[in-house]
């Protein structure tokens, strides 16, 4: 047992610790190899004494929420993964307000929000992540995103100092955030949302899952989105455009059914993606002189 993780084990729960822990079982992409450690704390205390322990022994730290937005390296992640989901998605409902952990995952915040008749986060209960990380890019779709909502945000910076932030302060753009820039930790958020008929809620919420069943290609594990947005021009398009529909790689493919997604059609490797998001991104610049940004965080060891 290395220093590290012993120091982990007088902070976590034997159940709750994990050795050489598969990142394709945490992951929407279902591709990635393993972490050294990766562990589930379930308070703030037990998410700053972790990461604060690796920032003492110079131990690499990272931390994933579903994985919604992630390619992780095939030969996995050096050090440490905090994972905040299932242990940490507190949510309670006040009033109009939602307070949620950061592992929330936000089709569960969107249940609570039908429950107590509240509208304004119709727009992001079909997005297959937390709310931690959609604090982190500023999630959006169907014409919201968070900064429509965000009342505050608990979050943490990297010598463990935590303290609220005020929508002045985060720095909320077309998926980006002061949270990402800096590299802050988020903890906890607090949504602003408005009372309104429950059954126009839920046909609205319903309504934009059947949009998503019918564009996207929900079957097949991805990341979603694979490219940001290029001002002026959509990245499917463009896609699509230059004769890319269902060019693969190996089993990475893109998707026929909406070519801004990567789809994994089986056995996709971490290389198969980022090579053929590589030849993509080549291909649109040479066709059209656009240049696509991966929207999709690779992380890990050298790809």
């Amino acid at each position: 047992m290395n220093k590290i993780e012993a120091l982990i084990r007088d902070i976590i729960p034997e159940e709750n610790i994990f050795i050489d822990e598969p990142m394709k079982n945490h992951t929407t992409f279902r591709i990635g190899g393993p972490a050294d450690i990766l562990v589930k704390p379930s308070d703030i205390e037990q998410i700053k004494n972790v990461y604060m322990a690796c920032r003492k022994e110079n131990e690499p730290c990272m931390i994933i929420g579903n994985g919604s937005n992630v390619l992780v390296s095939d030969d996995g992640i050096r050090g440490v993964v905090i994972l905040l989901l299932d242990n940490y998605e507190r949510i309670r409902v006040e009033n109009d307000m939602i307070t949620a952990q950061a592992g929330a995952r936000l089709s569960k915040i969107g249940a609570a929000a039908l429950r107590g008749s509240l509208t304004g986060f119709e727009f992001a209960c079909g997005i297959p992540g937390t709310l931690g990380g959609a604090c982190i890019m500023n999630a959006g779709a169907y014409g919201g995103e968070m900064k429509d909502i965000l009342l505050d945000v608990t979050a943490m910076d990297n010598n463990g100092n935590i303290r609220e932030y005020q929508p002045h302060e985060m720095q909320l753009a077309y998926r980006s955030s002061r949270f990402a820039k800096e590299g802050l930790i988020v903890l906890e958020a607090k949504l602003q949302l408005q009372k309104g008929n429950r059954s126009e809620i839920e046909a609205y919420m319903k309504d934009l899952a059947a949009r998503r069943r019918e564009k996207q290609p929900l079957e097949y594990p991805s990341a979603g989105s694979t490219f940001k947005r290029p001002e002026g021009f959509f990245a499917g398009k463009l896609i699509m455009d230059a004769g890319l529909r269902g060019y693969s790689v190996g089993d990475a493919c893109v998707s026929e059914k909406h070519c801004g997604f990567v789809i994994n059609k089986g056995t996709a490797t971490a290389e198969d993606v980022c090579t053929l998001m590589k030849n993509v991104s080549a291909k649109v610049k040479d066709t059209f002189g656009v240049t696509l940004e991966p929207e999709v965080r690779i992380i890990g060891r050298e790809l």
